[in-house]
């Protein structure tokens, strides 16, 4: 079967749906949506593949537009608007925190659905009563954000092209202020704020290739050692696929991502040891040997160690009193002068278990 692109509503998204032949641009149909029997008209077609879809999975075309289906639609609409009118009027009435967006009239008039933005959550109670007695049908007021209610309305961008989410945007992608300032954008709200308030969707349209330069360059400000000498990275040009460094000597050169990479260059501040013969030697990821005793215990030898052992050669003469007899450490310490606060306080000790042992 064909497929063809039809609109639920005036300036709305297109969606694809597979229909019978004989249908053009412009034809009003009936297709089964979510809120059940939907007029729209085709906009597009018939093409008979559509890239990345399978044509099984697509909706099926109900059928063409009657005539009475076009008054019944017509009617339906003039019944949104009186709605809508009404919807505001009670919200006035009762100060409510709300704004109304838009009203949607099932084709079967079996609910009205009612979009509103609010800065909290409203307790629209009262207000659906009031719909439910002036109507006689199921009302939903459901709450939307600001970008779905521009998606809803519908404008005019700074580009000057109706918005993006109104023409084609089917889902809204996440944007955050560092692609504008990945982007070199200067941060002014008013710039880069769309309609709706928020930064605007084209932001993320681009970013893909962005981050693809970007990992290909060197960090912005950073000083690296060349075969030409120490540059500064001052800024980079992802359209002209290009850097500008500033050399030693305070001059600005362009350079090509190509030409950058001939250079070797290298992080000054990541340059490998020089060792004593003058030579850069690799980085050892054990520390130096500084004097320092080290121990390492794994389960399998958790006992305690042999410090003894481990001393380097003329320290255990310090170990030892003068008759050359093992002290213990207590008194390895008192005897060595060293860390008087710690002999004392073990000293203390050994007298508070004595006394104990005492009064036992």
């Amino acid at each position: 079967m064909p497929i063809f692109g039809l609109r639920l509503g005036s300036f709305c998204q297109t969606c694809y749906y597979s229909g019978p032949d004989g249908l053009n641009a412009g034809d009003y149909v009936l297709v089964d949506a979510e809120q059940g029997l939907t007029f729209a008209q085709v906009a597009s077609g018939p093409i008979s593949a559509l890239s990345g879809v399978d044509e099984q999975t697509l909706p099926v075309i109900l059928r063409q537009a009657s005539s009475e289906d076009m008054e019944k639609n017509l009617e339906n609409a003039n019944l949104a608007r009186d709605a809508d009118a009404f919807c505001r009027c009670c919200i006035q009435e009762r100060r409510l925190d709300m704004r109304l967006v838009d009203v949607e009239v099932f084709f079967d008039r079996s609910k009205f659905v009612f979009y509103f933005t609010a800065p909290a959550r409203i307790d629209f109670r009262d207000l659906v009563k009031d719909l439910v007695r002036e109507y006689r049908v199921r009302i939903e007021l459901r709450q939307i954000g600001v970008r779905h209610e521009t998606q809803m309305v519908g404008a005019v961008g700074n580009c000057g092209m109706v918005c993006c989410c109104r023409r084609y945007l089917r889902k809204f992608a996440p944007v955050t202020i560092r692609m504008a300032k990945e982007q070199n954008l200067f941060l002014n709200p008013a710039k880069i704020s769309g309609i709706c308030g928020r930064l605007l969707c084209c932001l993320a349209y681009e970013q893909d290739n962005y981050d693809r330069f970007h990992r290909q360059c060197p960090r912005l400000g950073k000083k690296y050692q060349t075969s030409r000498g120490a540059m500064r990275l001052v800024r980079t040009n992802m359209f002209r696929n290009s850097l500008l460094v500033l050399t030693e000597n305070n001059e600005e050169i362009e350079l090509t991502l190509e030409e950058w990479q001939e250079l070797d260059p290298r992080r000054s501040d990541t340059s490998l040891p020089v060792c004593q013969s003058g030579q850069e030697c690799a980085v050892s990821p054990h520390p130096c040997d500084d004097g320092l005793l080290v121990v390492s215990a794994t389960p399998e030898t958790i006992d305690p160690p042999e410090f003894s052992d481990s001393l380097p050669e003329g320290e255990h003469d310090s170990a030892c009193d003068d008759a050359g007899r093992q002290m213990p450490a207590t008194e390895r310490v008192e005897a060595s002068g060293a860390l008087p606060a710690v002999s004392a306080k073990i000293s203390r000790n050994r007298r508070r278990r004595t006394t104990r042992h005492e009064n036992a």
